[in-house]
């Protein structure tokens, strides 16, 4: 009994050992400095891509195409005969826009030269005037030597009747002698005074002449002027550039200084409003990355023109006063100029007011 007892023990105890699984291998946790490594280098790509990709530039989406706006106007009223252009239509400059009814200054441009050549007429006529007055002062000055003469004669008659003896000159030739002294002399005076007004007539036509010559001026200006006038019918454009915002019509009477329309130029450029604190190191001549929303598939290169003097807030109709009431800081924007390095594509409509993403690079 005591073996069989072993024996089932025996057997018990082997049982039992085949029962129990071999030991596994214990999995290894990842080190300590493993992680760190991954972290520094995360890190450390971080701060590379931020040094580079992020630090050196500075963006805003507040930025529009900018441009010159030229509103043409009228120069003459008048009423609008005629509309030679069409809503968005690229022109030239000194291409014919808009046509006024051209009768009244036709009219006009007549009436100026018919003045004009009655002003030349009255010049001529003043220089024969002149003329006319040199020739009577050629006469006066013969009638005034012809008496002089006559007067000294009679003079020296008088004196040598005067110098013989009464008793040898009849009373009544003494006499008849000393009245024709008299006449000669006041003959003589009156030639003298005849000399006078005809060389203050010469002064008189001469000066007749200088007004005929400033009534010819005068009317020659009018006929310029006329002349300008019939010109401004015809509404030309002054610059190369595309017909926008379009408010006349055949038929409109107008008024000088009236709008008409806008001209477009097509040199545009992109008004950037950065905040403040992104111009720390922004300079004229930095390379500037452009995106338009209304083409996003096309990247612009630009370069920073120029800074304004001064925040877009400092220029607005209603400029803040901080000195009054509660201030609040609130961050100011200061408008940013930035050119396109190159001409545009052709077939991309890029006009003012769109709206631009810029990112400049400022170091």
């Amino acid at each position: 009994m005591a073996e069989e007892v072993k024996v089932g023990d025996t057997q018990g105890e082997h049982e039992t050992h085949a029962a129990v699984p071999p030991p596994r291998r214990r999995r290894l946790k990842p080190k300590p400095l493993l992680i760190g490594i991954v972290a520094v280098a995360v890190l450390v790509g971080a701060i590379i891509y931020y040094v580079h990709f992020i630090a050196p530039y500075e963006s805003t989406d507040d930025a529009f195409i900018d441009g010159y706006v030229t509103l043409v106007s009228a120069r003459v009223p008048g009423q609008v005969l005629e509309l030679r252009v069409l809503d968005n239509q690229a022109v030239h400059q000194g291409e014919a826009l808009v046509r006024l009814d051209p009768r009244d200054y036709e009219v006009a441009v007549a009436q100026a030269r018919a003045e004009f050549a009655s002003a030349q007429s009255q010049l001529e006529q003043s220089h024969a005037q002149v003329d006319l007055s040199q020739a009577r002062v050629s006469q006066a000055q013969a009638a005034q030597s012809a008496a002089q003469a006559d007067a000294q004669r009679a003079s020296d008659d008088l004196r040598r009747y005067e110098s013989v003896e009464r008793r040898a000159v009849s009373k009544t030739a003494f006499d008849q002698i000393q009245a024709q002294a008299r006449t000669t002399a006041a003959n003589l005076r009156a030639a003298r005074s005849q000399l006078t007004g005809a060389e203050a007539e010469v002064s008189l036509s001469k000066a007749g002449v200088d007004s005929a010559a400033a009534a010819v001026q005068l009317a020659e200006a009018r006929v310029r002027q006329a002349e300008l006038n019939l010109s401004y019918t015809d509404v030309v454009a002054p610059v190369d550039a595309r017909v926008t915002a379009r408010s006349v019509q055949p038929g409109n009477y107008v008024q000088p200084g009236q709008t008409l329309l806008a001209l477009v130029p097509q040199q545009v450029w992109v008004t950037a409003n950065f905040k403040e604190t992104q111009l720390v190191h922004m300079r004229p001549g930095e390379p500037v990355t452009l995106r338009v929303d209304a083409y996003p598939d096309h990247t612009f290169k630009g370069h920073v023109d120029s800074l304004q003097a001064g925040t877009g807030a400092r220029f607005s109709l209603l400029p803040p006063e901080n000195a009054v009431g509660n201030y609040v800081k609130v961050v100011q924007r200061v408008p940013v100029k930035i050119v396109f390095d190159g001409p545009l594509p052709q077939g991309l409509d890029i006009a003012p007011g769109m709206s631009v993403v810029p990112t400049v690079k400022v170091r």
